[in-house]
């Protein structure tokens, strides 16, 4: 059993009059927003362990605040 054209067709009808193409739309800005704002969080992570961190340093004031 394949999923033809009119399977599709009909489950994209019955989303659309569902939820309404303003609610699809705003839906998929969202995920959008969220694929970007994902691309800038990888971004700045390779950007930040570029510089090396002292972690005997951080050990350190850990233990002083304690």
């Amino acid at each position: 059993m394949s999923i033809g054209i009119w399977q599709i067709a009909i489950v994209v009808i019955l989303v659309v009059l569902l939820f309404g193409r303003g609610k699809i739309s705003s839906l998929m800005g969202d995920v959008a927003k969220g694929i970007k704002s994902f691309k800038k969080g990888m971004a700045s992570d390779i950007t930040d362990e570029s510089e090396p961190k002292n972690i005997s340093e951080e050990n350190k004031d850990s233990e002083n605040k304690n």
